[in-house]
């Protein structure tokens, strides 16, 4: 959704300007086309070289350079998707909040219509001055979005609020300010990663899911203006910010986490990897070589996709499959078993994609049996891929849908 909207950054002088070099990379590998403005201050700290090599533009210092074909901070401002500015320092929030203008960056910020966002940076005792944080609300007030500082130890030698946000969470911030709202007023339910079920305090029973592609979903579905609940089994990543979410543990959990949401909730995309079974008998203690063999008894987990699919009503329900065999005819089975509206399926054998992988070749099947084969894509491009079907259907959508067939 953000591929080709341009992003004009503005890089201040304070120690944090090298960390908006990755920012550039960042947000260049989501295909967004970056312009840089560098103040005088700020290339004490990193060269205009570094940046331009890295965004693969000219870089921006100067507001009265030579031979310049048209007025550079207006053109600037009239091209920008959003303006960016990290690291903020108190020099250019003040400027802006007064509406000074005496050099590119500060007079760029004047002439845009372009959303802004600041990541201010600098030393605690600069941070909570109020004649700072009086010039961050006044920014506020006019509808600029500040995301704020975090805290930790500073270059400085303090130790305290001040570091410039994680990149992470910065770019996400861009990202949603760059993404139209199209599923403004739908409350997704999102489920991710594996479910774990104890043997006993040290073995579970477990599977491959890394759950990168239920968070790339909740962060597609946050940016195009949902409310999102991320419901997540044991991952190592960090749910995106700003968004409901809920951790779990094991495939009963997830079960009445999601039963807890669902009766509000307009769409459900169940792309977690709940285990099917759990061991019957989970031992206190733990389970110790003393025979050659030993058997585990299982029993069934709740079947949630099941039990969603019988009081569907109004709703969009999609499900995931990661099959060895047979994968169309598989997937096509559940999908009329579990009274889905969309089912997404790929092979559990294939590489470069699939658990724990940054990418995903996938195939997504409608109610109608309508086929549509997608072909390898990072997990975030496939996100908004899935989105805009569900979207698609969301228009289609009967005002009732049939109970689903025994499971």
């Amino acid at each position: 959704m953000s591929k080709g909207k341009q992003i004009i950054l503005g890089v201040t002088g304070g120690i944090a300007a090298y960390k908006a070099v990755e920012l550039v990379r960042q947000l260049s590998k989501r295909g967004v086309q970056l312009q840089v403005i560098m103040t005088k201050n700020a290339q004490q700290f990193v060269t205009p070289l570094t940046f331009q090599t890295v965004s693969g533009n000219p870089v921006y210092t100067d507001l009265f350079a030579p031979f310049q074909p048209e007025v550079t901070h207006i053109s600037l401002a009239d091209r920008a998707d959003l303006l960016l500015i990290a690291p903020a320092t108190a020099n250019i929030i003040a400027k802006i909040a007064y509406g000074l203008a005496d050099d590119l960056l500060s007079t760029v910020a004047l002439a845009t219509t372009a959303p802004v966002l600041i990541a201010p940076a600098m030393n605690v005792k600069m941070w909570e001055n109020p004649v700072v944080k009086h010039n961050l609300e006044i920014l506020r007030g006019r509808g600029f979005r500040i995301i704020e500082p975090v805290t930790g130890e500073l270059a400085c030698g303090y130790e305290g609020k001040g570091r410039l946000a994680e990149i992470e969470n910065i770019v996400e911030e861009a990202l949603t300010l760059l993404t139209p709202k199209d599923f403004k007023g739908e409350k997704i339910i999102i489920t991710a990663g594996p479910t774990q079920e104890s043997l006993d305090p040290i073995r579970i029973l477990t599977n491959r899911s890394s759950g990168k592609m239920g968070y790339a979903l909740a962060h597609a579905a946050y940016r195009r203006g949902a409310e999102v609940i991320l419901i997540s089994g044991p991952t190592h990543l960090t749910p995106p910010p700003h968004l409901h979410a809920i951790s779990v543990t094991n495939a009963y959990e997830m079960y009445r986490a999601v039963m807890d949401h669902y009766k509000s909730s307009t769409i459900v995309i169940k792309a977690a990897a709940v285990s099917d079974y759990r061991p019957q008998k989970s031992f206190k203690d733990k389970m110790k070589k003393t025979h050659k063999m030993y058997t585990v008894e299982l029993e069934r987990n709740p079947d949630i996709l099941y039990q969603l699919g019988k009081h569907k009503d109004h709703r969009i329900l999609v499900g995931f499959a990661a099959e060895t065999t047979n994968l169309i005819s598989n997937a096509k089975s559940k999908l009329d078993k579990k009274n889905l509206d969309l089912i997404v399926v790929n092979s559990a054998l294939q590489r470069g994609g699939g658990f724990g992988s940054d990418s995903n070749e996938v195939t997504l099947i409608d109610h109608e049996g309508k086929i549509n084969a997608l072909p390898l894509m990072d997990k975030e491009e496939l996100a908004d891929k899935i989105l805009d079907k569900i979207k698609q259907l969301k228009t289609e959508k009967p005002t009732s849908s049939p109970p689903p067939t025994a499971a």
